[in-house]
């Protein structure tokens, strides 16, 4: 686990692929005085992921990888993830697998959120397919990054009622108000074991 010394906060990143919402609660919550964490870097795979404008209003540095060749990309993101001496990376709707090679670098230090109540529902589309199996709770999990998709050790996880009118859509809103709020629980939790 990482470990916080003194009063200093963690340098963390946040990997993005889309509107960057994880990524803006998790900026709110580094302003906040219980927050272990600074976010010094946003990437991203996606050069027009909506949420890099959170990296302008805030003044964080971002940068866009292209994954057209996944070596490379990782290379150049190991490279400045360590200029940037950062120890703490936070997935936020990061669409791309991280290699194997890529974890190693960063063991017990990548973070990430999934919409459903891991182990269940690993992947995509998980809205729809509990809707489909007509679950009756769903919900989020942070869990630390291992070389198996949606695998590792959970850190916290959120459960959420599902009604009878809930589609996959109504069922993604309420269950992203629910991350929002377990994103800095977890990250509280992990540097206070």
């Amino acid at each position: 686990m990482v470990q916080l010394t003194g009063t200093k906060k963690i340098r963390c990143a946040v990997f993005i692929s889309g509107t960057g919402s994880n990524l803006k609660s998790l900026i709110q919550f580094t302003k906040k005085k219980k927050s272990p964490i600074s976010i010094e870097l946003i990437i991203s795979n996606n050069r027009k992921a909506k949420g890099l404008k959170f990296g302008k209003i805030f003044k964080i540095s971002n940068k866009v990888f292209n994954y057209k060749n996944k070596t490379i990309a990782e290379k150049k993101i190991i490279s400045e993830i360590k200029k940037k001496k950062i120890k703490l990376i936070c997935l936020a709707g990061f669409m791309k697998i991280l290699s194997k090679d890529f974890i190693k670098n960063f063991k017990g230090k990548i973070l990430n959120i999934h919409p459903s109540l891991l182990p269940k529902y690993k992947g995509l589309n998980t809205h729809q397919r509990v809707i489909s199996n007509n679950e009756k709770y769903s919900g989020c999990t942070v869990h630390l990054v291992n070389s198996r998709l949606d695998s590792g050790k959970i850190i916290l996880q959120k459960r959420v009622k599902i009604s009878k009118f809930d589609t996959a859509k109504s069922l993604a809103k309420k269950i992203l108000i629910q991350e929002h709020i377990l994103y800095p629980k977890a990250i509280i939790k992990i540097f206070s074991l």
